[in-house]
């Protein structure tokens, strides 16, 4: 699930810090030329409106123009690659990661149900049930949240 934690870091180079929503790639990928940036950023923003369901899955498309795939025989048998370069092939990389994922594991890469929050996350649970990126940080400040209001309705 190499691809899998690739995509995982892309759609969560967006963390809200201090309230404010933040861009980290640059950090993530500090090796890349203004425009990979600009390209992985783009596919980076997609990805998440796609997954969110602002987007259809076909505003994907244009992410993929261009991209081939090349064969080659080995002893194995013939086995395809993209022919991508740079941030294009990340951005393939990316694209290819959230299809297996939506194809094999429909529904457990999401957003984390923390509404201040922006990251995502891949449930790994047997029961498909994790809601937040941390439980540590998101699940425990939405339990306090509606402890402390079920307390005050309680008393009020």
């Amino acid at each position: 699930m190499a691809d899998a934690e690739f995509l995982l870091t892309l759609l969560n180079t967006t963390p809200v810090i201090d309230g404010v929503r933040t861009d980290r790639l640059d950090e993530a990928w500090p090796d890349l030329t203004d425009d990979d940036r600009r390209r992985l950023r783009t596919a980076r923003d997609l990805l998440q409106d796609v997954i969110r369901g602002r987007r259809p899955v076909t505003a994907l498309a244009p992410l993929l123009d261009g991209v081939r795939s090349v064969p080659s025989v080995t002893a194995d048998g013939v086995e395809w690659a993209v022919d991508a370069r740079g941030a294009h092939a990340l951005v393939v990389d990316a694209v290819l990661a959230w299809d297996e994922l939506h194809r094999t594991a429909p529904g457990r890469l999401r957003p984390c149900a923390n509404d201040e929050c922006e990251l995502f996350l891949l449930d790994r649970s047997k029961s498909g049930s994790a809601r937040w990126c941390s439980m540590a940080t998101c699940g425990n400040k939405l339990k306090a949240r509606r402890h402390y209001e079920r307390a005050r309705r309680t008393v009020g």
